[in-house]
């Protein structure tokens, strides 16, 4: 077992053997994603009660909570496969940490729009210079300099290198992130839903919301596998296994 698992692991960084694992998996990811995402907004928007303070307002966190908690999620996963990508120059690695990025990217744009939605009627403002706010709009920057240097590369690994250096230095703001309104007196509202110990928030309001956190991981995984998909075919064009593909696809056509 204990030799099992790594020979598993080098058999997935091989581009063709990845390419054919992205694809089965993609559909399903996807597909669990849909029906998991319509559960989660039937439940957040129709049978969950309103809040006894904000009425109706709070029914934003439903996707508000779930994009952050993926801004942070994703920047981890980006952050481990640049790591893995530097020591081990491993390059379904490398591209997995960038594709990672423009999803990570969208997912942090969202949090910050919603929040910002719900900030107006709760804080009478669409922005300020919130400790958790400001280090969200930080890791936005972050994603987006990383999409920037990679892209500013003519060769892609290259590139690649370059930006897995700039999210693991970025790595240090996700703690921050996470841990911002408990080091600093903010407006924003202390963590309501815990992994470890007791959750303050009604059941038929968590069960939404974890339903939905469990959609947004599954559609990451349905978007990252197209985009490396999308990604090993452009720059393994040349290579015999890419053409064999081109071939099958093509292989009914005059």
């Amino acid at each position: 077992m204990a030799n099992w698992v790594p020979l598993w692991l080098h058999k997935l960084g091989s581009p063709p053997i990845f390419y054919r694992f992205a694809g089965v998996v993609r559909p399903w990811a996807l597909a669990l994603a849909i029906l998991a995402a319509l559960a989660a907004l039937y439940g957040g928007l129709v049978l969950a009660p309103a809040d006894y303070q904000q009425g109706d307002a709070y029914r934003i966190i439903f996707i508000h909570v779930p994009s952050a908690w993926m801004s942070l999620f994703i920047y981890g996963a980006m952050a481990v496969a640049a790591f893995v990508g530097l020591v081990w120059r491993i390059k379904i690695a490398e591209v997995v940490a960038m594709e990672s990025a423009p999803i990570g990217a969208a997912f942090t744009f969202i949090t910050l729009v919603t929040g910002s939605l719900w900030g107006k009627p709760m804080w009478g403002t669409w922005w300020t210079w919130d400790a958790r706010l400001t280090s969200e709009l930080v890791l936005l920057f972050l994603y987006l300099g990383v999409i920037g240097l990679y892209h500013s590369f003519e060769d892609r690994r290259q590139g690649a290198r370059a930006a897995s250096f700039l999210a693991l230095i970025g790595i240090v703001n996700v703690p921050i992130v996470h841990f911002s309104v408990n080091w600093w007196n903010t407006l924003h509202q202390g963590s309501t839903v815990r992994i470890l110990g007791p959750s303050h928030i009604e059941m038929s309001m968590l069960w939404p919301l974890l339903t939905m956190m469990l959609a947004t991981k599954l559609y990451y995984i349905a978007s990252l596998f197209a985009r490396v998909r999308a990604d090993l075919i452009a720059t393994e064009s040349g290579k015999d296994w890419v053409r064999a593909i081109a071939l099958a696809e093509n292989g009914d056509r005059p």
